[in-house]
């Protein structure tokens, strides 16, 4: 009788348009916008596969970032992705996890149920879901034996997913109800992840939890009164750094991000291909926020790519769009059997990523491979050669950092991340217009020109933009900068400001003198200028 008086409340919620929160009475409100992310609750989604765990967190955070696919046979969904969620005021963090499936014979598998455990023992509440099409499936009794072993600490509530073909006068619904009450986790609630059927009792069973879990917790409660608000004045190169991880499939990128976060966070092992979703998480480092994506490997898409394969490289390329410094990964053994620094695929990431105007971090991973007696002059060797031919690979940028590490032996995690930050802040470095109009006139000297009487007359030079570093060199006359002149002003600026290792753009304007009227003419150069036409997300070079 009480789980019909609770459906029979659910469909009038659902079908009645009620506002988020009306039905819960008797707790203080807290704004949740004015929490610090680290101190929201966790809320980790579990369930067997395919029971459309990945489309409720994409209902959640309110946008399609993990990859929905339907796979009968296989796991889309191997590492744990995390996101704030957001559900009328409410504001949580949630997770999304694995498939449980029970098969001991796949080593797969029982890691993806070990890093959803190492979820579990951090988060504070979970979402069981099941399919309420399908009923209650034996793996569906598993999942929930496997929750009392491995999270006893908690209850889960449990959601009847795909409910909405459910809601007719045979009762199919209240059926489903008393089959997922056998779980042992009392009264279900019936959702629809594709729909939004639902949401509003899903708010109205979190709620009674989520608020008195921030109460108890003195910290995040008084971190939500004293939030920071000098975002407003400060520059640039303080805020959140986007950092994805590229390369190719297998190179040990999943390893680094784990290296990195130092925890368990992402499926690793020898098997090629195992992230098919783009991890995003982010972490603190020395005071400043860092989101990290680990992507898919990259790959070009061929025929043979279809499915859940072809979505990842997708994912894996707006996932490089979107970040602010790009971190590509090689693998030190199969440089030395290569005897090239980087293949084809490579190429292509770091040069797109020059193109973009991100800035570019390359990370010789697997370092350990080549240590021993036998092997110390290949090591010797890939130290020595690697820098060089990346700059004879990518000649526009001088001074890519490269660093040589091991992820599978958390070597070298500060080195990595000083570096990149060092790179983010040169990336965000906008300087004065009187020191460049200084440093102009010295380097314009220096300058040996071919014809000193067809000599352009650069009357001044400014930033425009940051992120990348953009310049305008406003010229004199018809007499325009060649590409010859770009590139040497280019490299000044470079070396005299430490700015290596970015893409840095130059623009040029010609600017005649007065005209009888007193009003002053500029137009734009007609030479080759590469000029920024679209939003900072991505940068197009205009030749």
């Amino acid at each position: 009788m009480l789980q019909m008086r609770r459906l029979i409340c659910f469909e009038k919620l659902a079908f009645g348009g009620a506002a988020i929160g009306v039905s819960v009475r008797g707790f203080c409100s807290v704004d949740f916008s004015r929490i610090k992310i680290c101190g929201l609750p966790r809320v980790v989604i579990v369930g067997r596969p395919n029971v459309g765990k990945s489309a409720l967190f994409n209902r959640l955070i309110g946008r399609r970032e993990a990859l929905v696919y339907n796979t009968p046979d296989d796991h889309v969904t191997r590492d744990i992705r995390e996101g704030v969620a957001k559900l009328g005021e409410l504001r949580f963090r949630v997770l999304d996890s694995a498939g449980f499936e029970y098969h001991p014979s796949s080593s797969i598998l029982h890691r993806t149920a070990s890093i959803t455990a190492s979820a579990l023992a951090t988060s504070h509440f979970a979402l069981f879901l099941t399919d309420a099409r399908a009923g209650l499936h034996p793996l569906d009794l598993e999942v929930g034996k496997w929750l009392r072993k491995h999270a006893p600490h908690i209850k889960p509530i449990v959601a009847m997913n795909k409910s909405e073909s459910l809601f007719d006068v045979h009762g199919s619904l209240s059926s489903a109800a008393n089959e997922m009450f056998r779980l042992g986790f009392g009264d279900p609630i019936a959702i629809s992840a594709e729909t939004g059927l639902g949401m509003p009792h899903l708010y109205a069973s979190l709620r009674p939890l989520l608020l008195p879990s921030l109460l108890n917790d003195e910290g995040s409660f008084q971190h939500s009164h004293h939030q920071d608000t000098s975002l407003l004045h400060v520059d640039k190169s303080t805020l959140p750094l986007q950092l994805a991880i590229v390369g190719r499939p297998n190179v040990g990128k999943s390893t680094l991000l784990n290296a990195l976060l130092q925890e368990h966070r992402v499926l690793v092992g020898p098997e090629a291909g195992l992230t098919r979703d783009s991890i995003r998480t982010q972490f603190q480092f020395q005071g400043r926020t860092i989101y990290l994506v680990d992507t898919a490997g990259w790959l070009h898409r061929t025929k043979q790519e279809k499915g859940a394969a072809s979505l990842s490289i997708m994912q894996s390329r707006k996932s490089l769009l979107r970040a602010h410094i790009i971190a590509l990964v090689l693998d030190a053994e199969e440089i030395v059997n290569a005897r090239r620094s980087m293949k084809h695929a490579e190429v292509v990431i770091a040069r797109r990523a020059v193109e973009e105007g991100r800035g570019l971090v390359v990370i010789v991973n697997k370092m350990d491979l080549l240590r021993g007696k036998n092997k110390s002059s290949s090591y010797e060797k890939v130290m020595e050669v690697v820098p060089q031919e990346i700059q004879t690979i990518i000649p526009q940028v001088t001074g890519i950092p490269v660093i040589f590490t091991s992820a599978l032996e958390g070597r070298g995690r500060t080195t990595v991340l000083n570096q990149v930050v060092d790179t983010y802040q040169k990336w965000c470095s906008r300087l004065p217009t009187a020191r460049l109009n200084r440093w102009l006139q010295k380097v314009m000297s220096r300058h040996s020109w071919k014809d000193q009487a067809a000599q352009p007359k650069v009357k001044y030079f400014t930033q425009v933009k940051a992120r990348p570093p953009t310049f305008v060199a406003f010229v004199r006359g018809k007499t325009q900068l060649s590409d010859t002149d770009i590139r040497f002003l280019t490299k000044s600026l470079k070396e005299d400001f430490d700015l290596g290792g970015i893409p840095i753009r130059i623009m040029q304007r010609s600017v005649t003198k007065k005209d009888a009227t007193g009003a002053s003419k500029s137009r734009r150069s007609l030479g080759r200028v590469a000029e920024r036409t679209v939003s900072d997300k991505r940068s197009v070079l205009v030749e």
